[in-house]
This record gives C-alpha cells, structure tokens and sequence, in this order.
C-alpha cells in the first residue's frame, strides 16, 4: 500500500469521525424541540397566547409539526357548549402560531340552529378580555373567560353525530335534504 493510498484512508476517518458527531448532534436537537413540547395541548395553547379551554377535557394525543401545523386526537367525535353548542370531530387540525388557531378543521359551531364551521381563532390583545371565531358568514367576539378551563365534551356516535355526516363540510343543505329524500 502505498503512502497515498494511506493518507486517503486515514483522511476519510478523520472526515467521518469529525462529520459524524456533528451531524448526530443536529439529529438530537430537532428531536429535542419536539420532546420540549408541553404534554398536556391545554399547556401548549397557554404558551402560545391563548385560552387552555379551547380543546375539551378528552384530548387524546397532539402533534405540532416544525411549521406550527397542529393536530389534535380526541377519543371520538364530542359534544360541548359555551355561549353556543360546539361539535369536535375525533381529529382536529390548525396552524397554531401565537394568539391565533388558523385554518381550523374539524370543529363546528351551532348559530341560529345552523351548524357552522369555525375557521379561525384569534386573540389579538389579551388584555381585552376578548376571542374572536371566523365562523366563515361572521366574525364572532366572545369573553375569554368563557374558555378558561377546558370542558367535558359529551361523545357523539362516530356514524352521525351532530351534522348529520359531516352536512356542512359535503354538500351542505341539499346534501340532507337528498338524504331526506332518498
């Protein structure tokens, strides 16, 4: 073997040994961030600006993605009320960023007896004392106080639940009346 040949190998060891670590170190912090996360979604939703209410009690699991992308699993389609009656579907997803759930999927709100998805929640100043839903025809101002602690979700059959498979999110009034029909 010649001297060449030899100082490649030893080269490429010194290489993979300096790499290595560096790279396994980067590895570790990116899992690390996500292991820094609260275990409880009602703690997450304090350190990102808004009420721990806004999730029921029967929160199963949660993810939340680099992006801010949430997903949160609950043991079943559930049932609550706070001003109105709130129906969550079994997951829910958002992007979270701070004060704000954006993009909302998977929760419905009951106005005027209509059953209408929530879009978006946002609180802009805290100290207003105040919540603000999209609820796709309006903009809806609620007291925060009404979201302080999270509430007892009554379960719903996954098959039918509120909105009559998922009315609003297919073919909205026509899709039950179809159905009415049929």
């Amino acid at each position: 073997m010649s001297i060449y040949h030899c100082s490649n190998h030893l080269f490429l060891l010194w290489f993979s040994l300096s790499v290595l670590p560096i790279s396994l170190s980067s590895t570790s912090s990116s899992s690390s961030s996500s292991s820094s996360l609260p275990s409880d979604i009602h703690d997450l939703l304090r350190s990102k600006g808004l009420p721990a209410g806004l999730f029921p009690k029967e929160v199963k699991s949660y993810t939340l993605s680099d992006e801010g992308q949430l997903e949160v699993i609950l043991h079943g389609p559930c049932l609550t009320k706070f001003e109105n009656r709130v129906f969550y579907d079994a997951v829910l997803k958002a992007n979270l960023s701070y004060g704000s759930l954006m993009g909302v999927e998977g929760l419905t709100q009951e106005e005027l007896f209509l059953w209408l998805p929530v879009k978006d929640i946002i609180v802009k100043d805290p100290k207003s004392g105040l919540i603000f839903f999209d609820i796709v025809v309006a903009h809806k101002q609620l007291s925060l106080s009404l979201f302080e602690d999270p509430p007892n979700c009554n379960p719903q059959p996954q098959s039918e639940g509120v909105l009559k498979n998922n009315l609003l999110k297919g073919k909205g009034i026509e899709a039950l009346r179809y159905k009415e029909y049929k």
